[in-house]
């Protein structure tokens, strides 16, 4: 039987000699079987009934109790109240996926980001080893002070621990955000990527290859040129003149040759065009902001300043002018002042009720970080005035078409008559005939 052929971009696989961390040496132990090393987070289902703590509100996904609870004030020791394994509610709401919950303790004082558990796990870690994108995100774009390289009592850090269970999208946020790749573990020395070969997550180490060889986003970047490098080449290659022999070779293997699907190339078409449509200087996609730092886009391995950090080390005249807002399709620098001044205290009146709690954590951050002109239209911090869209149906009635009537032409041919098509016909005029005479009867009755 012949041996299936190795992939050598992939590596040789999960080693049959591995222990695990946790000392056994049996066969069915594994790392993913060790609960206190990978315990499976799985979304639970809220309980309505109201939290009295800040603790149970995060844990039940209370979102009217957690504010009502910051509104009243919150000492340290609530804030620090944890459970059994040590966790306190920010870590609840990221191993539940509680999203609102992660925004809501965004302004809640006393909280900390970095704060480990009995295993020594973050709310980082948990949320990352979780797969929950959004609040990875969140947690690194809001929350100043985290710290992407703690380690658990194994030496696990998130971008390790999301690379053991696969969760390649979490990969790729944390190494942009500034995780290192050659971070090890204390039990085996090994990496991110040592990890995702061992346990078989294959799609995450490609990916983890892939943005080592372009560990730069520079579509995010002033300078990026939209213009594909490779297309003069190709536009090249394919418009100069061909021998007989190379007409002959193409001819046969366009004729005789399969076409099986396969992956986009890199830096191919696929490529350039994902990065011109998600460029800064987009004639693709029209955007309605811009990054706060053109000149200094996404790298691999470079940490990133999060949103309060922005906000603390620019002051608010530079970022309001910096601000690009679009109206009618077209970008324009505005004055957000201006606009709210025209725009009048009348049309803001109902704000207040259609504000959410995530507007309401984040009311902060908004008024100072994104400017007005462009909060009024963002559909996660819908501040400022949101318009009113009024249906209503036409005065007029619509008019109705005209029946084009048949013209018959003596000198062209037509087509015959069937017998059930003649038999329909004159049952019709019979009927119309019928109502026709109906109606003359009852006018002549009336009449009389």
């Amino acid at each position: 039987m012949a041996a299936t052929a190795e992939d050598p971009t992939l590596g040789s696989g999960p080693d049959e000699d591995y222990d695990s961390p946790s000392g056994d040496g049996s066969d069915s132990d594994s790392i993913l079987s060790d609960d206190s090393v990978l315990p499976d987070y799985i979304p639970e289902v809220s309980n309505r009934r109201t939290a009295s703590t800040l603790y149970r509100a995060c844990a039940c996904n209370d979102g009217d109790a957690l504010r009502r609870i910051l509104e009243r004030g919150v000492m340290r020791d609530e804030v620090m109240e944890a459970d059994v394994n040590g966790q306190n509610g920010l870590m609840a709401a990221c191993s539940k996926g509680f999203m609102s919950i992660v925004h809501g303790l965004h302004g809640c004082p006393f909280i900390d980001i970095n704060q480990q558990d009995n295993e020594g796990n973050t709310a980082l870690m948990i949320a990352a080893q979780a797969g929950h994108i959004s609040t990875v995100m969140y947690l690194l774009n809001y929350f100043s002070g985290i710290d992407t390289e703690i380690k658990d009592c194994r030496g696990f850090t998130a971008l390790i621990k999301a690379a053991m269970t696969g969760r390649t999208d979490v990969v790729a946020v944390l190494v942009m955000a500034g995780a290192d790749l050659r971070a090890v573990d204390t039990t085996k020395g090994k990496h991110a990527q040592d990890w995702a070969l061992k346990t078989g997550r294959y799609e995450t180490l490609q990916r983890l290859r892939r943005l080592e060889t372009s560990p730069k986003a520079e579509q995010f970047c002033e300078s990026y040129v939209p213009e594909w490098p490779e297309l003069k080449e190709r536009v090249a290659r394919a418009t100069e003149r061909k021998s007989a022999t190379e007409k002959t070779t193409q001819c046969v293997k366009n004729t005789f040759g399969f076409r099986f699907p396969h992956d986009p190339e890199d830096n191919g078409c696929m490529d350039h065009m994902v990065r011109i449509t998600t460029g800064v200087h987009s004639y693709l996609v029209s955007t309605g902001c811009r990054p706060l730092c053109p000149t200094s886009p996404p790298e691999v391995g470079k940490p990133r300043l999060t949103v309060p950090e922005l906000v603390k080390k620019y002051p608010d005249t530079e970022l309001e002018k910096s601000s690009v807002c679009q109206w009618n399709l077209s970008a324009s620098h505005t004055d957000p002042s201006a606009q709210a001044a025209e725009r009048g205290p009348a049309a803001c009146a109902e704000t207040a009720d259609r504000r959410s709690l995530l507007s309401k954590a984040c009311t902060k951050i908004a008024a100072t970080f994104i400017p007005r002109s462009l909060a009024r239209r963002n559909s996660v911090f819908p501040s400022g005035c949101i318009p009113t869209i009024s249906v209503r149906g036409p005065s007029e009635a619509a008019p109705k078409k005209e029946k084009k009537r048949k013209t018959m032409d003596k000198r062209f041919l037509e087509p015959p008559k069937w017998k059930y098509k003649e038999i329909k016909d004159l049952k019709k005029q019979e009927k119309k005939a019928e109502k026709l005479n109906k109606v003359k009867e009852k006018k002549k009755e009336t009449k009389k």
